[in-house]
Formats: structure tokens, C-alpha cells, sequence
């Protein structure tokens, strides 16, 4: 079984992905530092949650591609 994530993690996650595709990698302190440059959030434990949350979707993608460069 997943973890589960608040609906408000997920969408600021995907549209900080999306609209910011370069400037995240599979380093979650990285992410953690460009979360905290390009949002507003008051909290360290919703920071840390987008950014674990971007970690993990970028590593996905990674291995998709992977997979897809291997058929």
C-alpha cells in the first residue's frame, strides 16, 4: 500500500512540475530548497511533503522512460 497525501500536496506538486519541469531531480534535499524558493509555505512539514511528493513522481518518470527506451 501508498502513503497517503492530502488533495493539496498532489495538485501543488503536479502544477510545480509541470509549470517548472527543469528544476527538480531525484534529490529530495534539492527539492526541498527549490519548494521553499518558488512557493509561499509557512510550514516545514507541507514543504516536506511537496517535495517528497516531486521526488518520487520525478523518479517515476524516470523509470518510464527507462522502460520505454528498453522495448
Amino acid at each position: 500500500m501508498g502513503k497517503v497525501r492530502p488533495a493539496y500536496v498532489k495538485r501543488t506538486a503536479r502544477k510545480l512540475l509541470q509549470m517548472y519541469p527543469d528544476k527538480f531531480t531525484t534529490d529530495f534535499e534539492h527539492n526541498k530548497k527549490m519548494v521553499a524558493e518558488l512557493t509561499v509555505v509557512d510550514s516545514k512539514r507541507v514543504r516536506n511533503r511537496i517535495a517528497g511528493y516531486i521526488t518520487r513522481l520525478v523518479r517515476i518518470k524516470l523509470r518510464e522512460e527507462e522502460e520505454t527506451k528498453q522495448i
